[in-house]
Parts: C-alpha cells; sequence; structure tokens
C-alpha cells in the first residue's frame, strides 16, 4: 500500500508543478498545440490502477504541458477478469493491442498500469525526470495534420456514429493505421468483488470502441467519410471521438485529434460540423 501510495503522490506532484511552473505559458497556447496521446492501460480488477487512473484524468483536465494537447485513451484489459471482477470495459482488443506494445518494446510480460505516450515510449510515473523529458521531446516532433467534420449519430439506425475524416499526409514518411476511437468521457464503477472490492472507481476517456478505419501510404492524404457501429449502448452526451495516425511498422504516432460527439441524434442524409477541442 504504501508504495502505491507514493507512486500516486510522485505522479500527482509532477502535474501540480509543472502547472505551477507552466501557468503563463499554458494561459498562451493556441490551437496549434501538438496533439500528444497518453495510452493508459488499466483494469477495475487492479489495485494499483485508481492512482493511475487518477493521474490520466488530471492530464485530461489540466493539460500541463506547454505547447502539447493531450489525448488521452482508458483502455481496459481482460486479464484481470479472473480474479473475481469482469471489467465491464474492458475487450480482446485492446488487450492485443497492449500486447503489440508489449512486444515492441521488448518487454517479458502485460501488465497493468501501463502508459503509452505517442505509441512509442512507456511513461514511469516515478520518475519525474524522464517524465518531464519524453513529454517535452514528444512536442517537438512533428505531427501530420488530422481532422474530424460532419461527425453524428445515424437516426437510421441507432448506435452508428458517422463522420468524415481529413489527414494531410504530405510530409508522412512511412504507412500509416488510421484508427478510430469511440470514448465514454466519464465512467463510475461500484465494484464489488476482485482487489478492489467496495471501492467506487470514476474513470475518464474510457475506450468504448477501437477500429481501424483506413490506412495511408507515405506521402499520400486521405478525405473520407467512415462509420464505426458501437458495440454497447451509451449515453450519446457521453461520448467522444479520437481519431489516430499510427505508423505501421514502428507503432509511432504521427497524427492525432479528437472532439466530442453531437449529442443530438441526426438522420443518416445530415450532418453537422463540430468544432475540435
Amino acid at each position: 500500500m504504501a508504495g502505491k501510495i507514493i507512486y500516486a503522490s510522485v505522479a500527482i506532484a509532477l502535474v501540480c508543478s509543472t502547472t505551477v511552473s507552466y501557468q503563463q505559458v499554458n494561459a498562451a497556447q493556441t490551437p496549434t498545440a501538438v496533439p500528444v496521446v497518453v495510452e493508459l492501460f488499466t483494469s477495475e480488477g487492479c489495485s494499483s490502477c485508481p492512482p493511475a487512473d487518477a493521474f490520466l484524468q488530471r492530464l485530461q483536465s489540466m493539460q500541463p504541458v506547454p505547447g502539447a494537447r493531450l489525448i488521452t485513451l482508458s483502455e481496459h484489459v481482460t486479464y484481470w477478469n479472473h480474479d473475481g471482477w469482469k471489467d465491464p470495459y474492458s475487450s480482446d482488443e485492446l488487450t492485443d493491442r497492449q500486447a503489440t506494445y508489449v512486444h515492441r518494446f521488448g518487454l517479458a510480460s502485460a501488465y497493468t498500469p501501463q502508459f503509452v505516450l505517442d505509441g512509442s515510449n512507456e511513461l514511469k510515473l516515478t520518475d519525474a525526470d524522464q517524465l518531464r523529458a519524453i513529454f517535452e521531446k514528444a512536442v517537438k516532433d512533428q505531427k501530420i495534420p488530422v481532422t474530424i467534420s460532419s461527425t453524428h449519430i445515424d437516426a437510421g439506425g441507432f448506435g452508428i456514429v458517422r463522420g468524415h475524416i481529413d489527414i494531410d499526409g504530405s510530409t508522412n514518411k512511412q504507412p500509416a493505421d488510421i484508427y478510430a476511437a469511440i470514448t465514454l468521457k466519464q465512467v463510475n464503477s461500484d465494484v464489488s468483488a476482485g482487489e478492489n472490492k467496495g471501492r467506487k472507481l470514476t474513470e475518464t476517456e474510457v475506450v468504448l470502441d477501437l477500429e481501424k478505419i483506413a490506412k495511408i501510404a507515405p506521402g499520400r492524404s486521405l478525405s473520407r467519410d467512415f462509420e464505426i457501429k458501437l458495440k454497447a449502448t451509451a449515453d450519446p452526451k457521453n461520448l467522444g471521438l479520437v481519431v489516430v495516425a499510427q505508423a505501421s511498422g514502428t507503432g509511432k504516432i504521427v497524427g492525432a485529434t479528437s472532439i466530442e460527439i453531437i449529442s443530438s441524434i441526426q438522420t443518416s442524409n445530415a450532418s453537422q460540423s463540430d468544432p475540435q477541442n
């Protein structure tokens, strides 16, 4: 337990100190801030995960890194489901996604909580210097522009999210896979079994669906409509959308954006632009 408290304290202290140190810089941030994707592999059945969930929430809400717009994803894995509590947000697809990172990073096995930044670096929350260095490097990396427009929920088939993506890949030097993630902005769970038995958990940006929707060749751009059928019902007002361009070979995220999905249900032949956050 003491280790978990120290772990959480270092992470939270980093966010707080960074926010204070860069307060004036943050105030001057513009929409041109570089998108930086922070993935957390987690589980409601893991007692070490709630502090990491809280850290992810603070990254999203406080945006403490100057020059960056942090896009956070909470990805729930299945291998804790045998311990008495089945995580309702866990999926084989997200477990397989983590396994890909485990292989790329040369790790002995998967673990939770695990933070991955821009698909290419693990974050160690007990090492403040490493965290700062990795975030500073991520802000300097060139990203290709990704935009989402005309996003709506199809009234003709409730649970189908439709939209349009534009990706300027003219400066991209490697093939990239395009993924779309439907997220739940906030979920609350009363855990009745497993390591977190009796706890009330609050989690943010929980991935509900993750699908590969396209692929682009080096130097090529993309403009196309897309649709994603939700695998579970959800309040439209609690939904978000993230689109990520990820290098096919290295897994490095080379572009990303996120928006809030339009809460009103629209007909299939109508659309409305939703401004980016």
